[in-house]
C-alpha cells in the first residue's frame, strides 16, 4: 500500500476518533441536562457501547486499512444525515436540543464522511 493511501486511512481514523469523542461527550452533556430518553436504558451502557464502537472503527481504519471497511463506515455514518437535517432545519418545537446543535453535528459528520471517502475511494 502506498504511503499516501496509508496516510489517508490514518487521517480518517483520527477524524473518526474525534467524532466519536464529540458524540460521547454530547451524550454525557445531554444526560446531565435530562435530554436523554430514560426508556432506552442506562446511559453508562450506551457510553460503553459507544467507546467499543469508536475503538473498533479506529482500529479497523488504522490497522486494517481496507477500502470496503471505510466505505461501510461511510455508509452507516451517512445514515445520520436525515435526522441531523431534520433537527437543524425543521426542528420540533418541543425538542430539548437546539437547531445549532444539529447543524454543528451535521458539519462534523460531513467532514468525517469526506475523510472516510478519501480513504475508501482513494480520492
Amino acid at each position: 500500500m502506498s504511503e499516501a493511501r496509508t496516510r489517508k486511512f490514518r487521517q480518517a481514523a483520527f477524524v473518526y476518533l474525534h467524532v466519536g469523542i464529540l458524540y460521547l461527550f454530547a451524550v454525557v452533556a445531554m444526560s446531565r441536562a435530562g435530554a436523554l430518553p430514560v426508556e432506552r436504558g442506562p446511559v453508562g451502557i450506551w457510553l460503553l457501547l459507544g467507546v467499543a464502537i469508536v475503538a473498533l472503527v479506529f482500529w479497523g481504519l488504522w490497522s486494517w486499512q481496507n477500502a470496503w471497511f471505510a466505505r461501510a463506515v461511510w455508509f452507516v455514518h451517512a445514515l445520520r444525515i436525515p435526522a441531523l437535517m431534520q433537527g437543524a432545519f425543521f426542528p420540533d418545537p418541543e425538542s430539548a436540543l437546539s437547531p445549532s446543535f444539529h447543524l454543528t453535528a451535521l458539519f462534523v459528520v460531513l467532514v468525517n464522511l469526506a475523510m472516510l471517502a478519501r480513504a475508501g475511494w482513494d480520492l
